[in-house]
């Protein structure tokens, strides 16, 4: 690091003391915002920041890795370049006020340090952009030391619009987090331009009430850049939005549970009850170490749109915990979900609420959860689904929403005119249970899948996998092994670490791992890599800047909500006819299944045309869903007065 004086000099300076707070309502420090990123081909950048006497930024002293101390040697050269300075404006008036120039030249781990700013190529020139209000800083003075139009001054254009509400809350945020010594988000909350003031202030009170829940703000701000159509022709949907946006029961609790050692753990459980304007809630638990509020919150508003896409009236929730049931006894799972089940049992049933499964949460784990449940209330009648007493074909339905996933692909490819079968290049994200019965299931209809992926990689094999090499994926993942133990079986194998599988050629991707493992660089390598086809099955799988660049390059988009829809759409079939006590067939299942992803497709894409999104629009499955199942659930919620 160094250090640049008004005659051009060039010198270390000290690590800085954080004793001046800034005034969030005053003046906005420029040195808050500095992230300088390499992407987009700016290559290495120096980022300018004018620092004058007393305006210090506390954030640097933070910076340890920013900054270089200063060594004996500088300290003399310090002093003497001030005592030359000072002789030479005559030693009037005290010590000189001295601006300094702090060079910042870029390193990789500023990437997660630096979160308020990024640089951008616009119109030919790199920009450095807020990324809270998305404004950058233009060439709109003259350097005082003479340098036309620098990054500092662009930087201190920022300061025209620092009386955002949304920027003056993120800086905020930013002074918080360090106060408390955490990282608030673990990447900036991405605020796309809103085409009408009122939706845009939809998420502006979202952001105000909830500002540290980044993926439940990212995926309200999805559905409401869909429904700028909707809202703009009737005002009222907006009263019924802002009442949807807020769930309406969030469950809290701490649940005890001793190891096998007879050590004792704490965990925290959730569920959050969304919606129940179409029916009684119904949805997924996830036991994972990244569970929080947000990812639940998200989770639930998701859930209830997906329900809304089906013939079925089922309302949205999700539950959870940050347990890691990975690597523990099955007796130490048993103790925690019997743990879990003593306090949420008060807040679900057959007609309240029903549990699924998701991340984590398997048969074992429902069945622990029923039994707990059945003896504490004394019922039969199950309050959850893909437990052992409560499906007539558990197999079946665990494969139920990943076939889904493929016969609404289908669908998709017909209208381009265009099929999977032979389709040579299909990558596949994940390897648990949607990721392997989506392999499957493609492997059945003649396409050819090559990759899978896990938490440390992802596995490729440029033969594509066949049935016997996936009994061998399915063996290694059951015994909670890595990909890598795939290559002792089939040498061809490759396995990449610490890498996803969408630099490899592509015609058509399933990420079905988690929310958000598609971020700009990925997105960017699946447009080079020739993807023209995203079939998202997990939740919420691209984050927003990915979307925005897949958008721009016509890159067909099968949202979620839809493509994903054949779990819940079985679950409901399973439910309805449990009074009757008729067991479909595999076949009967699968046919029913193929109906409804249909129906699904087919709401989707007439939804959208309505609005003015045609069928080649890349965007009109990802606008017709979001929209079509929004007004189901609105028109439910006006019906019943809006509550």
């Amino acid at each position: 690091m160094e250090v640049r004086g008004m005659n051009g000099g060039c010198r270390a300076i000290g690590v800085m003391h954080p004793e001046v707070e800034m005034d969030l309502l005053g003046r906005t420090r420029p040195s808050h915002l500095v992230q300088a990123v390499r992407e987009m081909g700016v290559g290495v950048e120096e980022i300018d920041l004018e620092i004058g006497a007393g305006d210090d930024d506390a954030s640097f002293a933070h910076a340890a890795h920013a900054l270089a101390v200063m060594s004996p040697e500088d300290q003399q050269d310090e002093s003497q370049d001030t005592s030359l300075q000072h002789s030479q404006l005559g030693g009037v008036g005290g010590p000189p006020r001295k601006k300094k120039r702090v060079v910042k030249k870029w390193r990789d781990e500023w990437a997660d340090t630096y979160k308020w700013a990024y640089v951008a190529v616009m119109e030919g020139t790199p920009r450095i952009f807020c990324s809270i209000c998305k404004e950058y800083g233009r060439k709109h003075r003259r350097n005082p030391y003479g340098n036309e139009g620098s990054r500092n001054m662009q930087m201190s254009a920022l300061e025209e619009h620092n009386n955002s509400l949304l920027h003056k809350e993120a800086l905020r945020l930013q002074v918080a987090s360090k106060d408390k010594g955490i990282t608030l988000f673990e990447r900036p909350i991405y605020i796309k331009t809103l085409l009408s003031k009122s939706a845009e202030s939809i998420i502006e009170a979202v952001i105000r009430r909830d500002p540290h829940e980044g993926e439940f703000i990212q995926a309200v701000q999805e559905v409401v850049h869909s429904l700028e159509p909707v809202l703009s022709k009737n005002q009222q949907y907006m009263h019924v939005l802002e009442s949807l946006l807020e769930p309406d029961r969030v469950i809290v609790f701490r649940v005890p549970w001793l190891d096998d050692k007879g050590e004792k753990h704490i965990n925290r459980g959730f569920r959050v009850q969304f919606n129940q304007a179409l029916g009684p809630y119904k949805g997924g638990m996830r036991f994972h170490p990244c569970v929080n509020l947000s990812v639940l919150k998200f989770l639930g508003f998701e859930q209830t749109l997906k329900h809304a896409l089906t013939t079925f009236s089922f309302g949205g929730a999700e539950g959870g915990s940050d347990f890691d049931p990975r690597h523990r006894s099955d007796l130490e799972i048993m103790r925690f979900c019997q743990s879990f089940m003593d306090e949420l049992y008060r807040y679900i049933g057959p007609s309240q609420d029903t549990l699924t499964g998701d991340i984590g949460v398997g048969s074992k784990e429902l069945g622990y959860l029923y039994g707990q449940y059945r003896r504490l209330t004394g019922q039969y009648d199950c309050a959850l689904t893909g437990g052992i007493n409560a499906l007539a074909n558990s197999n079946l339905h665990a494969e139920a929403a990943a076939h889904g996933m493929v016969y609404y692909a289908k669908h998709l490819f017909s209208d381009l005119n265009r099929e999977l079968k032979g389709l040579r290049w299909c990558l596949v994200s994940g390897a648990g249970k949607l990721a392997l019965h989506v392999v499957e299931k493609l492997v059945s209809l003649g396409a050819i899948v090559m990759t899978v992926s896990d938490s440390k990689g992802y596995l490729l094999d440029d033969d594509g996998f066949d049935h016997s090499k996936l009994g061998t994926l399915k063996e290694i993942r059951s015994q909670q092994k890595g990909l890598r133990e795939y290559m002792k079986r089939y040498p061809r194998g490759k396995y990449y670490d610490e890498a996803k599988p969408w630099n490899e050629r592509c015609d058509v991707a399933f990420p079905c791992a988690t929310q958000n493992e598609i971020n700009h660089s990925d997105a960017l390598a699946l447009i080079s890599a020739g993807c023209q086809v995203i079939i998202e099955g997990a939740d919420m799988p691209c984050t927003a800047e990915a979307v925005d660049v897949l958008r721009k390059s016509k890159i067909f988009v099968a949202p979620s909500k839809a493509a994903n829809a054949g779990g819940v759409a079985v679950s409901g079939l399973e439910i309805a006819n449990k009074g009757n006590g008729l067991l479909w067939s595999a076949e009967e299942v699968d046919a029913k299944l193929q109906e409804l992803m249909r129906d699904i497709y087919q709401k989707s894409m007439s939804t959208a045309n309505a609005c003015g999104f045609g069928k080649g629009n890349p965007e009109a499955l990802v606008h017709g869903a979001n929209i079509a199942s929004f007004l189901r659930v609105a028109q439910a919620m006006l019906e019943q007065g809006v509550v």
